[in-house]
C-alpha cells in the first residue's frame, strides 16, 4: 500500500462520505500537480516548482504518503534556492510515479467505501 488513510479516517470520524470526498479532491489536485510540475520543469520555472512541492506536500501527507511528503519538502527547499537543479527531475519523476500508483489505489479504496 502506498497510502495510509489512518489520519484521514481519524480526522473524518471514519465517515465514508468525507473520505470519498477527500480522495476525489486529492486525485483532482494530484493530476494538476503532475501536469504543472512537468511543465514548470520544462520551462525551468524553479520558483513555481518549489511552490507546487509545498502545496503537494500537504495533500500527500493527508493520504499518509509520508516519505513522498519528505521528498517534496526537500524539493521545495532546493527549488526555492535553485540548488541541485539536476536532481529536480528525479524528485518529480518519483512524485509522478508514486502519485499515479496512489490514485489507482485510492480509486479502488473509494469504490469499497
Amino acid at each position: 500500500m502506498i497510502t495510509d488513510l489512518a489520519y484521514l479516517r481519524n480526522m473524518s470520524g471514519d465517515n465514508p462520505d468525507i473520505i470519498k470526498e477527500m480522495i476525489g479532491i486529492f486525485i483532482e489536485q494530484a493530476e494538476e500537480y503532475i501536469r504543472d510540475m512537468k511543465k514548470n520543469l520544462e520551462d525551468k520555472n524553479y520558483d513555481a516548482i518549489g511552490k507546487l512541492a509545498h502545496k503537494a506536500k500537504s495533500s500527500i501527507s493527508i493520504m499518509g504518503m509520508n516519505d513522498l511528503a519528505a521528498d517534496m519538502k526537500t524539493l521545495e527547499l532546493l527549488a526555492k534556492e535553485e540548488k541541485e537543479k539536476e536532481n529536480y527531475p528525479v524528485f518529480i519523476d518519483k512524485f509522478v510515479s508514486q502519485t499515479q500508483l496512489a490514485i489507482t489505489e485510492l480509486k479502488e479504496t473509494a469504490s469499497h467505501l
